[in-house]
């Protein structure tokens, strides 16, 4: 078992596939509201399975300033990184993150930190995200992986700017977290291989 820590539990794919237990809320009618409800807070998260944790990105990515709030606090990123960190597991943040240079995190090519974590980079987009969503994985635990997908090309971007250079439409913003369900997948198998476990078949339960 994996535990799928700050997850939408709503709108993204977690909650159907096999082998993870989420701990995450968004609304019925797919409006985020909040990374966790009191009976499964992922802040209270305390073992025993190794994680996967998608702490909310706005408080520590580029456009922070902006940040309103709707995903959690800015204190889910340090309460996830001591969690991956005692657990083991994949932490996924925007690459750049400034969690990484906050807490000491190495970045991608910087080897193994103290805890035993190294931090590989990756595109959501080869997964099936609209969008490049270029990531940094930090993994403890972890040191094999299972098939990397082919390469492919976005169709959208994440936001409208001049130096984008091209014309792929922005993507709503409801819909930029949401994690590709093959990409959930691959870091439960990523997980689990980094126990000794072998992937399940068909990845999901329905």
């Amino acid at each position: 078992m994996i535990a799928a820590l700050y997850v939408d539990v709503a709108r993204g794919p977690y909650p159907t596939i096999e082998g993870v237990e989420c701990y995450g809320f968004g609304t019925r009618d797919g409006r985020q509201v909040s990374a966790f409800v009191l009976e499964r807070d992922a802040r209270t998260y305390d073992g025993p399975w190794p994680i996967i944790a998608h702490p909310p990105c706005g408080p520590w990515g580029r456009f922070w300033w902006n940040y309103k709030g709707g995903e959690g606090d800015k204190d889910c990123g340090v309460r996830a990184v001591e969690q991956v960190r005692q657990f083991g597991g994949i932490l996924e943040h925007p690459a750049q993150s400034s969690l990484f240079d906050v807490l000491g995190l190495p970045c991608p090519g910087e080897g193994v930190d103290h805890h035993g974590g190294r931090t590989i980079e990756v595109r959501q987009c080869d997964w099936g995200h609209p969008c490049a969503k270029p990531t940094w994985l930090y993994c403890v635990g972890v040191e094999q992986f299972p098939p990397m997908p082919p390469t492919k090309e976005p169709t959208h971007v994440m936001v409208r700017l001049l130096r984008n250079n091209n014309d792929r439409p922005e993507l709503p913003k409801r819909d930029r977290h949401i994690t590709p369900r093959r990409f959930a997948v691959w870091l439960r198998d990523a997980v689990l291989a980094g126990r000794g476990l072998p992937p399940f078949v068909g990845g999901g339960r329905g």
